[in-house]
């Protein structure tokens, strides 16, 4: 492996996905945050830097700072949606490397189930019209329909179909069900007959756009956590075996005429990190990919390079996906993911904990002598304007 200037040390997530309106989301970012810097064996006064895509509201870092009683050298409110975290990964591995910090406090916390908040079935903003959303807004698109654009157009180019597309549904649903933390979260969330799924269960759910399903679309929770990042002097004397972040890259796509939906940002993103940490798609043992909808799986793992472009729905055939089935590829979600486990509107931070889990081996769903992740997170709507930030992790 390349480099080693930075590690994640500590992490945390918060057990709830149905708070009841008892908590802030600020209270959550708080407890994580305790529980994380608990975990690595460091304390508020080792933190220097801190990372905030303004979840918590307020004036974002400078709120964060006074309610954790910080002052950081380091402020970063970048928020660019669900990759959100995987970007702030990537700026606390420079800024440490550079010398500007040498503890990075990532923080997340959500009340969106609390607040009702109507996610999928939500426009892409408020009122009025902005010069960006000249390519989609006007028609009013819904971000499910987003999604399910894709999906279609997924289909009629490489014929993928809803049988194949269930494959992830049922994988994560396996993982959710190993994981004491999503199966409490599926019945607070009142799901129905809380099981592991098959590919019927998946394509008889009802239509929520079409060609996706009710049990490929993302549940809305509340929930939260925490992950520390430490230069490699402070690593070396934290309570848990260092997690090195390798690699990062981070991209952006928006809408073009004529451009190709089917394709995100992460085939960008996926390069610059897998090129940074001079490893392979075929090397990752854990891919922990933002499962907003099963197609945004579909899209990035061909994206990322774990198959060609199109061979996506063959490729995730025959439950390759889960955690037992090492040697076919990497296993997918295995906490669970936003399909099964927790989704509260932001997801990048729990990829890095369950990836973080895998390589220490304290996963519901290990995967035997598990050595290296890639987190990717997708922010915005994968069909039109998006993020992509890459994190490749490894363990010595």
């Amino acid at each position: 492996m390349k480099q080693r200037d930075a590690a994640i040390v500590g992490i945390h997530e918060y057990q709830s996905r149905d708070v009841e309106g008892k908590v802030s989301a600020l209270q959550i970012k708080a407890e994580s945050a305790a529980r994380a810097l608990e975990d690595a064996g460091l304390s508020w006064s080792d933190v220097d830097a801190i990372y905030d895509a303004g979840d918590g509201g307020g004036m974002n870092g400078l709120t964060i700072a006074e309610y954790f009683g910080l002052k950081p050298t380091v402020i970063d409110t970048t928020n660019v949606g669900g990759s959100s975290y995987e970007f702030h990964a990537a700026h606390a591995k420079r800024d440490i490397a550079s010398g500007k910090a040498n503890a990075a406090l990532l923080t997340y916390g959500s009340t969106a189930h609390s607040n009702a908040r109507a996610i999928g079935v939500g426009g892409a903003g408020g009122a009025g019209r902005h010069p960006a959303d000249n390519m989609d807004v006007f028609s009013g698109m819904t971000l499910v329909a987003n999604y399910a654009m894709v999906a279609h157009r997924h289909m009629h180019d490489y014929g993928t179909t809803s049988e194949q597309l269930a494959e992830i549904s049922i994988a994560t649903r396996c993982h959710a069900m190993r994981n004491p933390d999503a199966v409490r979260a599926m019945e607070d969330l009142e799901f129905l007959d809380i099981r592991e799924t098959t590919i019927d269960d998946v394509t008889n759910s009802r239509m929520i756009a079409d060609p996706l399903h009710l049990l490929e679309c993302c549940m809305i929770s509340d929930g939260g956590g925490a992950v520390v990042i430490a230069s490699p002097e402070v690593a070396k004397n934290c309570r848990k075996t260092p997690v090195w972040v390798l690699g990062s890259g981070e991209a952006t796509k928006y809408p073009q005429a004529g451009g190709d939906i089917t394709a995100s940002a992460g085939a960008y993103s996926g390069a610059q990190a897998f090129g940074e940490a001079g490893i392979t798609p075929a090397e990752i043992d854990i891919a922990m990919i933002y499962d907003s909808f099963s197609i945004t799986v579909m899209v990035l793992l061909e994206d990322l390079g774990f198959c060609k472009k199109g061979e996506g729905g063959a490729w995730v055939e025959g439950g390759r996906l889960r955690f037992d089935r090492p040697s076919d590829g990497p296993a997918l979600n295995t906490d669970g993911g936003g399909l099964s486990s927790n989704h509260p509107g932001m997801r990048g931070i729990f990829l890095l904990i369950e990836a973080a889990r895998q390589l220490r081996g304290e996963s519901c769903s290990q995967v035997p002598d598990a050595k290296l992740a890639v987190a990717h997170g997708n922010g915005g709507m994968l069909g039109s304007r998006h993020a992509a930030g890459t994190i490749i992790m490894g363990r010595d």
